[in-house]
This record gives C-alpha cells, structure tokens and sequence, in this order.
C-alpha cells in the first residue's frame, strides 16, 4: 500500500510547518468578512496559525493576517478573533489528542 501524502502548511506567526490537520484556519470570504474555519473548507483565501494563543498574539502584533489574507484586519475584527480563538483553542487541542489516540 502507498502511504497517503500528508499536506502542510505553515503557521503565518512562528514559520513552522505542520500538517495541516493541527493547524487552525482563518478565512477571509468573498465578502470580504473574517473567521475561523474549522473545517477547513470555507470558501475564500486562508491563513493557517498554530493552535495556541501566543502564535495568535504574535500574529496580531505583527499583523501576520493581514499580509497572509491580503486584506487589512482590523483591531475589533483582531480582537474578536481572539475571543473565538480562546474559546476555540480547547476544542481544537482536545481535538487533536483524539486523532493521537485514534492512530
């Protein structure tokens, strides 16, 4: 059996590459509107960050985003991400403990 091909994609704050199953995708729609993408399969052009908060921060810092979406992010649109970033980042890990398991 050939063994499957493994995409990776680096995170825009810290550089590293990963699979991109352990990373977390932030999206910005045709409209023009930004998010988180979970799935991974939201229409528009993605930016990838490491789950944890301090690769979000730096991101933020450095407006690492907005060059990845080619878009200008603003503070509030930043500050809201946080927020779902934070909330999102124990289910993401949580997450990614189970896929370890799984294998």
């Amino acid at each position: 059996m050939r063994t499957r091909k493994i995409p990776l994609r680096k995170c825009v704050a810290c550089q590293e590459m990963m699979p991109k199953k352990e990373l977390i995708r932030i999206v910005r729609s045709p409209s023009g509107e930004v998010s988180i993408d979970l799935t991974g399969k939201k229409s528009g052009r993605g930016a990838y960050l490491c789950g944890k908060v301090d690769c979000f921060r730096l991101a933020k810092k450095t407006k690492a985003l907005d060059r990845a979406l080619k878009h200008p992010v603003g503070a509030d649109i930043y500050d809201q991400l946080e927020r779902e970033f934070i909330a999102v980042e124990d289910e993401f890990l949580a997450g990614k403990e189970r896929e370890a398991d799984d294998e």
